[in-house]
């Protein structure tokens, strides 16, 4: 049965015709709401995901749960159809459960708090906010287990909770859950931030129903939404054909051995709606890469990168959500089945974003991208420090952003454009270890007229015993390039042992042994390139070789010759491209490197690993 809202006044709210002055005061209110919520998360927060990195995600929504502003879209309509229960003023819906709310949150690992905002008896608006908690409980620190073959091994599951029920705290319920966790310290200043942040959004929407009057302000929701789907009726008439384009891409591995795993999308226009069809994609994983893609949420993916691409300044929201049918086999591993595992979605979720780049760029390849958002890599590290204190480390690493057509992708940087890194003083000071290096992997973003974003190379040298886990992809399948734009290059890891010797470690492993001295070289893929290499400047070759982007060696991809200073030798470098030019044939609008089969033959030569073999799927047919 759907959710019961209790509302004392139970007035219907009157249409207002808005004023476009009123109309941005109240949009820009809440993006100020909005960025709010973040700053108070931030600043009450404990975890570096959370604290240092921003890892979670705010929304506030309409009085039928439809998202005004946030990241991620809604998802209250889907939950509010499941919940069978109330929502009356007073009460806050606490759930960590992805199967619970369609895939919402999309493992156990992010706590989720929703609280319906009510003003004089009438429910107004929803504020909502998600984030990513470092430790769960479960069978490994971190509660990410690479092996894991159902969410049960992942660590606490919540279910639709009250953890306010009319304006009564659920103490004993809050006991129950930090019991499980490792780190209830966190977990509870963690879960105290989003509570927090929910708090400010909600007593902003009040001030601003009370500033402009109830029907004002709702109102204006409701033409923020119309304004919205205006916009993208037009921007999907104008870049979607009704000619299917279809694209695929695929996960490296599933971390015990099979891989690779192919996501497979076909993009058409029907009328004014875009279909989105993943038929095609493989099967569901034995192991925890599955990932529970929410349909709200793949439209406001969907969205976002339209927007971004054709106008940056549209308001995301979610106001185009008709005009978008998404369909996931059930099966499928964007559609598992319960109970599958579902901690290690985060790969699956980054090449969502390069599939995306795939499809919407085939009808205008001067819009096209690269490949490189690709995946969210994650380092583990625990034991217990020289005074036998447990320390726990849950750190997000960046990889290089595509080759784009407006210019170079950015060395570095998170798969969410809101994230940051965590500071290497803030590591130096809380855990055992220092950071020998951390700078970008020269070479690694794909040559092109525009270049990829490099890698990162970081090093850590770890000073007490403990285990380290590896959550990292793009090591088999690189990043591909577009427009005659070269591939990245892959991601790997290297153990150097303190007596000198070092070994390949895998891109997912979990709980290696290291000891006090050894260092982790932490390195990961590259961004594809953008556009004909051999139309770049060589002086800027010459500049990033300077600058340690790029190596002498490496500005060969672009045709330039130069030496380790950056100094461009203008003969050699014609005489090169002019040989260049004369042996390539035609630039190839995607550049994947090679093929599956070539990439099996070579893997151990080139990555040190044995090459993934063919998954073996929990279901004795390929998702229809």
């Amino acid at each position: 049965m759907p959710a019961t809202i209790v509302e004392t006044n139970k007035t219907p709210f009157k249409k207002i015709d808005i004023d476009p002055v009123t109309l941005d005061i109240i949009e820009n209110a809440l993006r100020n709401a909005r960025i709010e919520m973040d700053a108070t998360l931030v600043r009450t927060a404990m975890s570096p995901g959370i604290r240092e990195q921003g890892d979670a995600f705010p929304l506030i929504a309409d009085h039928s749960g439809k998202m005004i502003v946030g990241q991620f879209g809604s998802f209250i309509g889907g939950f509010l159809q499941q919940f069978d229960g109330t929502l009356e003023d007073g009460d806050m819906i606490f759930l960590s459960d992805p199967y619970s709310c369609e895939g919402a949150i999309s493992h156990s690992n992010d706590w989720l708090i929703l609280l319906p905002i009510f003003k004089d008896g009438r429910l107004i608006a929803y504020t909502a906010m998600f984030g990513h908690m470092s430790d769960i409980g479960g069978k490994v620190v971190g509660s990410m287990p690479i092996n894991a073959h159902s969410i049960f091994e992942e660590g606490v599951r919540i279910p639709p909770v009250k953890i306010w029920k009319k304006g009564e705290y659920n103490d004993d319920l809050m006991k129950l859950v930090m019991h499980q966790t490792r780190k209830p310290d966190w977990c509870q200043a963690d879960l105290n931030a989003l509570i927090a942040s929910c708090r400010v959004a909600a007593r902003r929407v009040v001030e601003m129903a009370e500033r402009f009057g109830d029907d004002v302000y709702v109102s204006a929701t409701q033409e923020l939404l119309a304004r919205n789907h205006r916009a993208m009726k037009q921007l999907i008439s104008m870049a979607i054909g009704e000619e299917r384009v279809s694209f695929e891409d695929y996960i490296c591995d599933d971390g015990m051995g099979a891989g690779p795993y192919k996501i497979k999308c076909t993009m058409w226009r029907e009328g004014e709606k875009v279909v989105l069809d993943f038929a095609g994609t493989d099967p569901q994983s034995q192991a925890s890469i599955n990932f529970y893609l929410n349909e709200n949420m793949f439209k406001m993916f969907f969205g976002i990168y339209m927007i971004m691409v054709f106008d940056p300044q549209i308001l995301f929201n979610d106001g185009f959500y008709d005009l978008i049918d998404v369909r996931i086999p059930q099966g499928s591993l964007l559609k598992p089945k319960f109970p599958a595992a579902l901690s290690g979605r985060t790969h699956a979720l980054g090449r969502i974003f390069d599939i995306l780049g795939g499809l919407l760029g085939q009808k205008t390849p001067e819009f096209l991208n690269a490949a490189g958002f690709s995946s969210s890599p994650h380092l583990f590290y625990s034991g217990n420090d020289a005074k036998g204190d447990w320390f726990q480390l849950f750190q997000i690493g960046f990889g290089g952003i595509p080759g784009r057509p407006m210019g170079d992708g950015p060395d570095g940087h998170s798969l969410w454009p809101g994230f940051t890194n965590v500071p290497n003083e803030f590591l130096e000071r809380y855990f055992p270890l220092m950071i020998e290096r951390y700078e970008t992997e020269p070479d690694s973003g794909g040559a092109g007229l525009h270049r990829g974003g490099n890698g990162i190379h970081m090093t850590y040298r770890f000073l007490a015993d403990g285990t380290i886990s590896i959550h990292d992809d793009r090591w088999f399948v690189p990043p591909w390039g577009v427009n005659g734009g070269l591939p990245g290059k892959r991601a790997r890891k290297l153990l150097e042992k303190a007596d000198g010797t070092t070994h390949i470690v895998g891109n997912k492993v979990e709980e290696v042994q290291v000891e006090k001295g050894d260092q982790l070289h932490f390195i990961t893929w590259g961004g594809g390139g953008w556009g004909d290499p051999l139309q770049r400047d060589p002086a800027l070759v010459g500049k990033e070789i300077s600058q340690g982007l790029v190596t002498a060696k490496g500005a060969r991809e672009y045709g330039v010759v130069a030496n380790d200073n950056g100094v461009v030798d203008a003969a050699a470098t014609e005489a090169l491209r002019t040989q260049m030019l004369g042996s390539r044939g035609d630039l190839k609008l995607f550049d994947y490197g090679p093929s599956i089969d070539e990439l099996r033959k070579n893997c151990e030569a080139e990555t040190g690993l044995p090459a993934p073999i063919q998954p073996v799927w929990t279901t004795l047919e390929a998702a229809e």
